[in-house]
């Protein structure tokens, strides 16, 4: 099954998949917002490390807006990576659903998700809500 994992709290007896390759994808678009790249990068590592989930390289988009595809290079990539089936990895890293974009039509994150999940790779939320951190979060994903 593909999509999207989420933190899952039921223990299950099926242990998770170890060294499963991944990317991270980080953005920021003000020097004023709460979490740099690098905060959200460190977040998604230590998420990265208690999955068995080996971050592979790195897309950035600093100082871009997530309201438009257009001048996000490092998302225009990685999604080119995946259409195009030259993606080296089975799941996509991202801080939270805010990151991946904030575009003013619902359907366009839908749509990249989707081409994603049908290329066979997942979109993995490191941060799911406010209240969760990247410590509390529990260490089983469901599928």
């Amino acid at each position: 099954m593909t999509g999207r994992w989420v933190a899952h709290s039921d223990k299950s007896d099926e242990p998770p998949e170890t060294d499963v390759p991944a990317v991270a994808y980080v953005r920021m678009s003000t020097d004023h917002q709460k979490y740099s790249t690098e905060n959200q990068l460190d977040i998604i590592r230590n998420y990265a490390s208690a999955r068995g989930l080996q971050i592979l390289r790195v897309f950035e988009d600093s100082g871009r807006s997530g309201l438009r595809l257009d001048g996000r290079e490092a998302l225009q990539n990685l999604m080119a990576e995946v259409r195009t089936g030259q993606a080296d990895f089975k799941a996509i890293l991202i801080y939270d659903v805010s990151r991946w974009g904030r575009f003013q039509d619902a359907d366009e994150g839908a749509y990249h998700e989707h081409v994603c999940s049908r290329a066979g790779i997942r979109s993995i939320i490191a941060v799911s809500s406010s209240k969760t951190t990247a410590a509390s979060a529990p260490t089983h994903l469901a599928r």
